[in-house]
């Protein structure tokens, strides 16, 4: 098939930034995986004995992005207790 291997690629120079849009595209879907599978409390990698992780984020942010002024606006309540 034309445009996989690299001497066809040189015919058609145009699928160059579509794969790498392509690849890019991919990679930061794995990395943003990847962070979901580490970061979130909402997946335990833990033994049993250490089975509540979600307790962990009560003080802690884990949003991926969240302004300065929602920080400032946001209402003080006190995580409840499971």
């Amino acid at each position: 098939m034309q445009g996989l291997n690299l001497s066809s690629l040189k015919k058609n120079p145009a699928l160059v930034p579509l794969y790498f849009c392509m690849g890019l595209g991919g990679a930061a879907a794995a990395l943003y995986l990847l962070r979901l599978a580490l970061r979130s409390p909402d997946v335990s990698w833990r033994n049993k004995k250490e089975a509540e992780p979600w307790n962990d984020y009560k003080d802690k942010q884990y949003k991926f992005y969240t302004t300065k002024s929602w920080d400032e606006n946001a209402p003080k309540t006190k995580p409840p207790e499971y």
